[in-house]
């Protein structure tokens, strides 16, 4: 999974950035200090993945990851090239999905690049920014796809009128990802490229005092991408930033005195997990323990060409167990297969989170 993380310039993403990875990107109170994307990846926490090595005793533990972008700040007229303009919208393509950081803090000693603390004004910015960006592509593919409709490509016809429709709704200020398409019209759509077509995740920073409980602004966000069908997580990048700093006992501490069950990073893995329908599913052996990511409603052969194609290819069976039913008989597959909690799955079967999962094949 590859997110990245945009806004205006001084709305905390560097900030929010080093904290969640300890990547050391640079953070400064002015526009464009970061010029390059900086990558960092970040470990999915996950108490199944701990626990099984416990009771393996695994040589190697690995958990899932997610990649993180930090990408340049956007301003206004970008779409044209203002700013670090196309620079900045060629990063956002190559994502899965993005992390929209909106200001919903005040200070006075960080500069807000457009003077006041307006959280639907800076959405609305970006969003517009996205949207030309995208418009500037479709008239590009239009004019192409009449192109290829007058030298008889009968296919050309249906997307043209895909295209137009996805113009017409970009021009109303909608964007794509919130248009009615049909369900086999999606993957053409998504070959698009199109930026207001990636799922996001709204993240409200807010000061320490307004971490708990959120404020007026965050308020504001949480109701534009609830309008939309969006996430939104409200975190203190500055609180990230000190935990970054904690091992697990004092960081848990600090939590609780700030009235907090999970650290923002927490919040935004679930955030993203949910929007992109991801579980994880888990294998586990003396050599290693092992979280893999897929999409929900991954069949079991699909999920076993995530470890090894030929895993996929000469699939004969899955001998799976939910992990609450293998925590239950205390870590026992002997136990487990006695109660009857070890299943054997065919090439139907869907894939369920946290599925301990041992493939079957022919070479």
């Amino acid at each position: 999974m590859k997110l990245g993380i945009v806004g205006l310039p001084n709305v905390g993403k560097s900030t929010l950035f080093n904290a969640i990875t300890q990547a050391g990107a640079e953070a400064a109170n002015y526009p464009f200090c970061t010029i390059e994307p900086n990558v960092g990846v970040v470990t999915v926490p996950d108490e199944r993945v701990t626990n099984l090595h416990k009771i393996f005793n695994s040589k190697r533990t690995i958990y899932a990851t997610i990649e993180f972008c930090d990408i340049a700040g956007l301003v206004r007229g970008a779409s044209k090239g203002e700013g670090l303009g196309n620079k900045f919208l060629g990063h956002i393509r190559e994502v899965d999905a993005i992390v929209h950081v909106v200001r919903c803090f005040e200070d006075d000693n960080i500069v807000h690049v457009s003077g006041v603390i307006d959280p639907a004004a800076d959405i609305e910015t970006i969003n517009t920014e996205l949207l030309l960006s995208d418009m500037e592509i479709l008239e590009r593919r239009i004019a192409k796809t009449k192109t290829s409709m007058k030298g008889g490509d009968k296919s050309a016809a249906h997307d043209l009128e895909v295209l137009e429709m996805i113009y017409k709704g970009l021009g109303e200020g909608k964007n794509a990802r919130a248009l009615p398409f049909e369900e086999e019209d999606r993957p053409f759509v998504k070959s698009l490229g199109l930026l207001s077509y990636k799922p996001i995740i709204y993240v409200a920073n807010v000061a320490d005092y307004d971490a708990a409980t959120g404020n007026e602004y965050s308020d504001a966000v949480k109701a534009i991408a609830d309008a939309e069908g969006s996430e939104t997580v409200v975190i203190c990048a500055g609180i990230e930033a000190e935990l970054a700093e904690l091992d697990p006992v004092e960081k848990k501490e600090f939590l609780e005195e700030l009235g907090l069950s999970e650290s923002g990073l927490d919040k935004l893995i679930k955030a993203s997990y949910a929007l992109l329908n991801l579980i994880s599913f888990l294998t586990a052996g003396e050599d290693e323990c092992r979280a893999w990511t897929i999409t929900n409603g991954t069949k079991a052969p699909q999920a076993a060409g995530k470890i090894h194609s030929d895993f996929e290819r000469g699939f004969i069976r899955a001998e799976t167990i939910a992990y609450d039913k293998f925590m239950e008989v205390g870590g026992s597959m002997a136990a487990a297969r006695e109660k009857g909690f070890l299943r054997s799955e065919g090439k139907e079967y869907v894939m369920k989170d946290g599925d301990i999962v041992n493939f079957l094949f022919n070479v």
